[in-house]
């Protein structure tokens, strides 16, 4: 089973859905599942849960964008960070696995709970598209991104 896709350099396509059993030794004793996958500077654990990877690649990544496939506002996203110097890291899920993203702490009524793209920097959520060009024009994105160690003045 592929687990990752490359798209181009800096986009890859993780497949964060729990893989299937492993198959049973001759004694019925199921093997052990403690595998890791690692590709492009990613490590996945077959035996994390969605949820459980997708919090461990925030936390690895100063920045990161978690995306739907062929997103027209993570393309906005990515432009706007590579302007500034930074090169985020983009994960691309599918529908059910959007379901798995950290809400922000502080929804407002005009956001959806699962709204795409979302990017995190330094672990916390930022928020869309909206949010972050907000950060930006308040002045606040840079310094949070100096904070975090993804760009360097």
């Amino acid at each position: 089973m592929q687990r990752f896709r490359s798209w181009s350099s800096n986009i890859v396509q993780l497949d964060l859905s729990p893989l299937p059993q492993p198959p049973s030794s001759p004694n019925n004793i199921p093997m052990s599942t403690t595998t890791a996958i690692s590709c492009a500077g990613f490590s996945i654990y077959e035996e994390e849960s969605t949820e459980a990877r997708i919090k461990r690649l925030i936390s690895e990544n100063p920045v990161i964008i978690f995306s739907r496939t062929s997103c027209c506002m993570c393309h906005v996203m990515k432009k706007l960070l590579a302007t500034i110097g930074v090169h985020p890291t983009v994960i691309e899920l599918d529908d059910h696995e959007i379901t798995s993203l950290p809400t922000p702490p502080a929804l407002d009524s005009l956001s959806s709970r699962n709204s795409s793209p979302t990017v995190f920097i330094g672990g916390t959520s930022v928020g869309g598209l909206e949010s972050l060009v907000a950060l930006h024009l308040s002045g606040h994105l840079v310094p949070k991104l100096v904070e975090v160690g993804a760009l360097w003045v």
